[in-house]
């Protein structure tokens, strides 16, 4: 079974996350959570694998829920 990396595994982090925060530039906020959704999208068709797909999900969830309550 498979496990959430959460190690440090993008080369270059500050060049990807400028390359981000990029392609939102110019967007309205539907177009910028669009962009977002089809990126969670397609990041897992590559990853494919359920359990990871699950931990992922409840990682990013974890300490939100109270916001949202």
């Amino acid at each position: 079974m498979s496990h959430l990396n959460l190690e440090p595994n993008i080369a270059d982090m500050d060049a990807f996350y400028e390359h981000l925060i990029n392609t939102h530039d110019g967007l309205s906020d539907a177009d910028s959570h669009m962009v977002n959704a089809r990126l969670v999208l397609l990041l897992a068709n590559h990853i494919g694998d359920r359990d990871v797909l699950a931990e992922a999900l409840a990682r990013a969830r974890a300490g939100l829920t109270n916001a949202l309550s």
